[in-house]
């Protein structure tokens, strides 16, 4: 059976209006209902007709009828008008608020892989607002994801066990000869009577020095730049050298040497300034230098030592007022080495010499690499921080000598 248009607005009509309280108490009997004829002749409601207005104490709800018994809720009614729903509020205008200031935003900590982005990144990336690295590009204790020397030695187990194996590959050799029980041993240190007239000592310092370095690059990369990997490298690279120290202990013509153990303390010790004092990696270098002989590299003995050159550079590179000038290049050097102390040389009763110079040095890595942005040029540029090019210096030595040996 289809219902035609009026039949459907009337169901509709009265499905909807019992759901206000007037036609609910009009079909609970209170009220009588509108008459046909008056819903249908008007399709456009009047918002101007004020509902009829209800007692103090009329209940709504489904339970209307039972008022009172908790399940309907009274509620006072004096009069609903349609027109103010109908009629919107006005915009507020928001030209007449008066204007805010808005905070900053903090800057971003520097990047210690570069300069400061305008997005931070690496170790600076988790930091909070308002924290940045220190200036050696070290995340602040407090911060750092690695805080103990533990958490911090194990990030780097295999570079560990890597110069382990390296030190060690150095000592088997020794216990195929002829060996003795572990003794100690006085060498002295730069005095003429000694073997090497100090030599030996300045390379414990300067390999220690060396693998410090490497172990604190490691370990920054390691520990999300962790304060405090400085530290952690130099104990360990001491350590190492003082393990194999243990090799000498057991040849009859040497022994472990307490003064070989201070100088790996002192480079150990050098390499933990340089990485935790702001500027002094780029205003510092401790390098090394070797002289071509008549074999041009002698890898163990006396000769190895006679070739070695050892040097404190100030680096123009690191001061700002240098920075675009050709002396940017060049590098202030103080420096040791000693000649004449060969077993040949005494044995024509040449006195062994000491040689303090002061000299100007070529940073070939700041000429070459001092701009590089890659891995290549960067690990270039660390090797030459540790090691001058023979004949890139000149000097002037406490014996007169002057030249570029």
């Amino acid at each position: 059976m289809r219902m035609g248009y009026r039949g459907r607005a009337v169901l509709a009509l009265v499905t909807c209006l019992t759901a206000t309280p007037a036609w609910a108490n009009a079909l609970e009997g209170t009220a009588s209902l509108p008459d046909y004829d008056s819903v249908t002749t008007s399709t456009t409601p009047s918002f101007e007709h004020a509902a009829p207005e209800l007692a103090a104490t009329t209940c709504i709800g489904p339970f209307a009828s039972s008022c009172g018994s908790g399940l309907a809720q009274p509620v006072s009614v004096s009069q609903w008008n349609l027109a103010d729903i109908a009629t919107p509020p006005a915009a507020p205008d928001l030209t007449a608020l008066p204007p805010v200031a808005l905070d900053p935003q903090p800057a971003a900590p520097a990047d210690i892989y570069g300069p400061t982005n305008s997005v931070a990144s690496g170790p600076a990336a988790s930091l909070p607002p308002g924290v940045s690295l220190d200036g050696t590009g070290h995340v602040p204790r407090e911060y750092a994801q690695y805080r103990g020397f533990f958490k911090q030695a194990g990030t780097i187990e295999t570079e560990l066990g890597i110069l382990a194996v390296y030190l060690g590959a150095q000592t088997i050799p020794k216990l195929f000869k002829d060996t003795t029980s572990f003794h100690f041993k006085d060498e002295g240190w730069f005095g003429k009577d000694t073997t090497t007239i100090g030599m030996d000592k300045l390379t414990h310092a300067f390999n220690t020095y060396l693998i410090a370095n490497i172990l604190h690059a490691r370990l920054h990369r390691n520990t999300q730049a962790s304060q405090g990997d400085a530290v952690t490298a130099g104990v360990l690279a001491a350590g190492l050298m003082a393990i194999n120290e243990i090799s000498d202990a057991i040849e009859p013509d040497s022994g472990y040497s307490m003064q070989d153990i201070a100088m790996n303390v002192a480079g150990a010790t050098l390499s933990v300034l340089r990485n935790s004092v702001p500027g002094m990696k780029d205003k510092f270098a401790f390098k090394i230098e070797i002289m071509p002989n008549d074999q041009i590299y002698s890898h163990v003995g006396k000769k190895h030592y006679a070739q070695q050159r050892f040097m404190f550079s100030l680096k123009g590179a690191g001061f700002e007022g240098l920075q675009k000038t050709p002396l940017r290049f060049v590098d202030f050097q103080v420096g040791y080495y000693a000649t004449d102390f060969l077993n040949s040389d005494r044995d024509k009763g040449i006195e062994p010499k000491r040689h303090l110079f002061f000299g100007l040095g070529l940073n070939v890595g700041e000429l070459l690499f001092g701009k590089s942005n890659s891995r290549f040029g960067k690990a270039a540029y660390s090797v030459l921080d540790h090691i001058q090019l023979p004949y890139t210096s000149l000097r002037v030595d406490t014996h007169g000598e002057f030249g570029h040996w």
